[in-house]
């Protein structure tokens, strides 16, 4: 790994000092994040600002803004992320020196409004015949590597969570029920990911090629031969071979698994919050971003709502010249029940307006009564 030179700028303990303060919760990778935020910070100041000796003296133009118009306008750009990054993590130590050292000043030199806007993402699955040449090809093959795809297409997990399974990561959860045990990923959670005997089979596969490897168990289901990151290399790189085997000439990279699995999922039906849940997302605008939604997709789930809809008020259980002849408490619930019914009907055919915000309030009034009724006499439901 590259080391930094050390920096030699009069600020640089005060800025490392609020860097550790900020980042004492956080990963390594976020930790070192930071740090590179403040190098490039200083060392511009120290190149273009030598002037700027103390907190004191700084100001949003032309230290700030100068140095994020220098990150701009590199000759080996940054991507607009990175540069974002970058612009959160210094207006994040701005103000812990802000506190820290009672200067108010510093919270407004660098603003939210300074942050680069990401921009919009899409979901991204397989098609269809990219998603079947490339499964044609991993059965086809049935090695090490193409197990691990398929285990990532049918579980939609992410290949860095794929990697640090345990060797007993398959987990009963009922009679015939199993499930994968996901250990602490990207969002630090873990979760259980249900599993079909598919994806049993190909834990199973996994376990032998374990088995026969070499190097000796360490509780994992992959073998690692030198670290993480290579195996992480190898497994993409395998991926390469399969894709172009396939004769796909579109780039594909692992995480794209993970989109066609939430896509297919969802057109299952399985509901969205049981998909967050699958994917191990902790926002619903996170798991929006996985899953695709077509016109053709549109076209079902409209047509479906509108041959099999779903009433707020349930249909009545007898027709309404059946209940008219009925005088006791059960004709009258039913009688109302039948009433709400029309009412609902009828309501759903206004336009929003002071009209059915009538009909909602005579709905809920309608609702108490039958409520009132229904305790004049407790065994009448």
């Amino acid at each position: 790994m590259k080391r930094r030179r050390p920096l030699k700028h009069p600020l640089a303990k005060l800025f490392l000092r609020a860097t550790d303060s900020v980042t004492v919760s956080l990963s390594k990778s976020s930790t070192c994040r930071y740090q590179t935020t403040v190098h490039y910070f200083l060392r511009y100041l120290g190149t273009h600002h030598p002037e700027v000796r103390s907190l004191e003296q700084l100001r949003r133009d032309p230290h700030v803004l100068g140095w994020l118009a220098e990150l701009w306008s590199r000759s080996r750009p940054l991507a607009k992320s990175t540069r974002a990054l970058h612009a959160i993590s210094l207006r994040r130590i701005l103000e812990e020196l802000a506190w820290t050292h009672d200067l108010p000043g510093l919270l407004h030199i660098l603003r939210l409004d300074d942050v680069p806007r990401p921009d919009a993402r899409l979901p991204r699955p397989l098609t269809p015949e990219q998603d079947r040449l490339l499964q044609q090809e991993l059965l086809r093959r049935n090695d090490l590597a193409s197990n691990v795809l398929l285990l990532l297409r049918h579980t939609g997990m992410r290949i860095g969570e794929c990697v640090d399974l345990s060797f007993d990561c398959l987990r009963p959860v009922g009679p015939q029920q199993w499930a994968i045990h996901v250990p602490l990923g990207k969002l630090h959670t873990e979760r259980l990911v249900p599993a079909d005997s598919f994806v049993c089979q190909l834990v199973h596969r996994l376990r032998f090629f374990r088995s026969l490897d070499a190097i000796p168990p360490d509780g994992r289901l992959l073998a690692r031969r030198n670290n993480r990151a290579v195996l992480l290399v190898e497994l993409r790189a395998a991926l390469v071979d399969v894709r172009t085997t396939a004769g796909i000439s579109a780039a594909i990279v692992p995480h794209q698994f993970r989109h066609t699995f939430a896509t297919e999922m969802l057109r299952s039906g399985v509901s969205f919050p049981a998909l967050m849940k699958l994917l191990g997302h902790s926002t619903a605008k996170m798991t929006l971003l996985y899953a695709e939604f077509t016109q053709t997709d549109l076209q079902r789930e409209f047509h479906l709502a509108r041959s099999q809809p779903r009433h707020l008020v349930p249909p009545p259980r007898v027709n309404i010249a059946a209940s008219e002849s009925q005088t006791d408490l059960p004709g009258v619930l039913h009688s109302l029940q039948n009433t709400q019914h029309l009412l609902e009907m009828f309501r759903r055919t206004l336009s929003d307006g002071a009209d059915r915000r009538t009909l909602d309030r005579i709905m809920n009034r309608l609702t108490k009564i039958r409520s009132q009724i229904r305790n004049l006499s407790p065994k009448q439901n």
